[in-house]
């Protein structure tokens, strides 16, 4: 039975797990992307979407709780600069997951999970598309004969 089991176990012990949020949300909240199998990018959502609201108080309890969630300073640091303003004033919805392909080992779905307001490129590239506008007109057309 899986009753009372909330958090996937991603197949290691809680240690272990702890440690691996711990050091990919770190490394996300640093370089913006990260790249991990499916299941482990959505286990990271969950884990590091309540951080980033805890960090919309700049305030020296919510720095320390998001420390000892993290274990790196300048993850911590990095959170709180100007730079993550856009990603304060979103109301939710901080990252975003992307399936990349297939593992050559082992065939698991490999993806990259991404915080939204740090890619530019997706928002040019939607920008860019121009959706093809055809007109249809009702009339239809007489044969002259």
């Amino acid at each position: 039975m899986n009753h009372r089991n909330k958090n996937k176990s991603i197949g290691r012990k809680y240690g272990h797990r702890k440690s691996l949020l711990s050091n990919l949300a770190s490394s996300l909240i640093k370089k913006k992307r990260v790249f991990t199998t499916l299941t482990i990018s959505k286990v990271l959502r969950k884990f590091i979407e309540p951080i980033i609201t805890k960090s919309k108080i700049d305030s020296n309890h919510s720095r320390r709780i998001i420390f000892s969630y993290l274990r790196d300073k300048k993850a911590v640091l990095e959170l709180f600069k100007d730079t993550f303003k856009k990603v304060r004033e979103r109301p939710g919805g901080y990252t975003r997951i992307l399936k990349v392909g297939y593992r050559l080992g082992d065939k698991s779905i490999i993806s990259f999970i991404e915080l939204v307001d740090f890619n530019e490129n997706f928002y040019d590239s939607k920008k860019n598309i121009k959706s093809k506008k055809t007109r249809r007109s009702k009339k239809k057309k007489i044969n002259n004969e």
